[in-house]
């Protein structure tokens, strides 16, 4: 995200993982709604133009699992990237 000139911050823990278009860090969800919706739409709907489905809200967390494999998230990464620079 940043490499493409946006503001985004995210986390992860296990295999739980979630992000905000905003310079960050979100700490409460007052600092959650100060992040970009409109983005983050722009940026769902280019993951599934891309063969990605992620949760459509911000809000959401994404789940990996063991079902995941390295080509998987590699597949999404480069998936990822590539809307970041259309976006």
């Amino acid at each position: 995200g940043r490499e493409a000139g946006h503001e985004v911050c995210g986390g992860s823990i296990s295999g739980m993982f979630g992000f905000f278009f905003c310079e960050g860090p979100v700490r409460s969800f007052a600092d959650a709604t100060k992040s970009d919706t409109d983005k983050f739409a722009r940026w769902h709907r280019g993951m599934l133009e891309e063969g990605v489905y992620l949760a459509p809200s911000q809000y959401e967390a994404g789940f990996t699992g063991l079902k995941h494999t390295e080509e998987d998230i590699d597949f999404t990464i480069a998936a990822a990237k590539r809307v970041m620079a259309r976006i």
